[in-house]
């Protein structure tokens, strides 16, 4: 299985929650994938709110032949901004996370340390007003050797098991 291969299996598990787009997307990346999520209560009346909350998730997908550690600091930078570049923190948001899906077809030593080693988030007034939290993962397809930083653990599942189909 090729990164593209891998690429249109994982866009299709992420379609039902998720409104992906693979068209107008800006290089680096080869689609984008955008979650929000709005949930309110109120008593009686929708005037009467008792809480709100508001989250969003934007995921960027790169396909590479080689991720090399130069690379990594090239996505990593363009989708930390990317992403941060959309929240708008308000009393009722409760977080905006950025996640980094990368696909390649090899990767370098240095590249895979410096994956485990990305930490990003971000408060929004003390945490009043929300945060972001910051995910990466790669898998190197042909291996199937998945590497992801702290955050990224929680996509580790999927992209095994978009990795084991053949």
């Amino acid at each position: 299985m090729t990164a593209e291969e891998a690429l249109e299996r994982l866009l299709r598990s992420y379609t039902q929650y998720y409104d992906v787009l693979r068209e107008g997307v800006e290089p680096p990346f080869a689609a984008e994938a955008c979650f929000h999520s709005h949930n309110e209560q109120f008593v009686l009346v929708k005037s009467a709110r008792i809480s709100e909350a508001e989250s969003h998730e934007y995921v960027f997908f790169a396909v590479e032949r080689e991720l090399d550690g130069d690379r990594l600091r090239e996505l990593d930078e363009t989708a930390w901004s990317r992403g941060m570049e959309r929240v708008r923190p308000y009393s009722a948001h409760k977080n905006t996370d950025v996640a980094l899906v990368i696909l390649t077809e090899r990767m370098t030593p240095q590249a895979e340390a410096a994956v485990r080693k990305l930490r990003r988030s971000k408060s929004y007034r003390f945490g009043l007003h929300g945060w972001s939290n910051y995910r990466v993962i790669a898998l190197e397809v042909p291996s199937g050797r998945l590497v992801h930083n702290r955050m990224g653990r929680s996509l580790r599942k999927l992209l095994r098991n978009i990795s084991n189909q053949t």
